[in-house]
């Protein structure tokens, strides 16, 4: 299982994920999910996925070879003109390669599908966010959808619509997917640390912030355990029951 989120700003977007990929009794596996793009100057894209591990990797090998080479048939996501023109790109290569494993697996193509979230910023143009389906097609983040979640998104859900403000700081909104992580990690064994976080300030095409947080890292364990003490505080607060 994973669990990832990409969310817009005022600032700019914010990009976080874990790395596990199997979570069995005796078989535990870890993965980046985060894979950037990045032209000086000119343009960052960040691409997080959940679902097929197989089916992901062979989505960003195929966008990272033609970087490399592209063609007509097969534009590069750095030669794109808008984010716009990027999601559909991501989006017609995660459906051919979901097509091409359902043709060659079993009936149902369930068992290949896979998620996505992309954004970034070219210059010239603003910030933008989109969450691509295994079918190919995308929606993008807008003002009634200012964040996407993709994997195991329930448990780390209800901390984030209670919060999010478009104006926070990167610092806060940093904080608030801590706080999402760790709920969902609490609650379910496919979500474990180490934690892959980049960010993209608005209108800054030189400097890529970027950080993972492993086991114990002293801030995410902070952060953990500042809100089970907080929330064991407002609980003992609220109005008592009766009968």
């Amino acid at each position: 299982m994973t669990y990832c989120v990409g969310m817009r700003l005022n600032k700019g977007l914010v990009f976080m994920s874990d790395t596990r990929t199997n979570a069995g009794v005796d078989d535990i596996a870890q993965v980046r999910k985060m894979r950037s793009w990045h032209v000086p100057g000119e343009r960052v894209i960040t691409l997080m996925s959940a679902g097929n591990l197989a089916t992901t990797q062979a989505v960003v090998s195929l966008l990272d070879e033609r970087t490399k080479a592209p063609g007509d048939r097969h534009p590069s996501i750095l030669a794109a003109p808008s984010m716009f023109q990027i999601a559909t790109i991501v989006g017609e290569t995660l459906r051919q390669i979901v097509m091409r494993h359902s043709a060659e697996g079993p009936a149902a193509a369930s068992p290949f599908r896979a998620s996505l979230i992309v954004g970034g910023q070219i210059k010239g143009s603003e910030p933008r966010l989109f969450m691509i389906y295994p079918e190919g097609n995308f929606i993008e983040a807008g003002e009634d959808n200012p964040f996407f979640q993709i994997g195991e998104t329930k448990y780390g859900r209800p901390i984030i619509v209670r919060s999010y403000d478009p104006a926070m700081s990167f610092e806060d909104a940093v904080k608030l997917l801590c706080v999402s992580f760790d709920s969902t990690i609490r609650a379910n064994a496919g979500v474990d640390l180490p934690i892959d976080l980049k960010i993209h300030e608005r209108d800054d095409y030189s400097t890529v912030r970027e950080r993972r947080f492993e086991r114990g890292d002293p801030y995410f364990q902070s952060v953990a355990d500042g809100w089970a003490e907080a929330l064991g505080i407002a609980l003992a607060e609220l109005p008592d029951f009766h009968f």
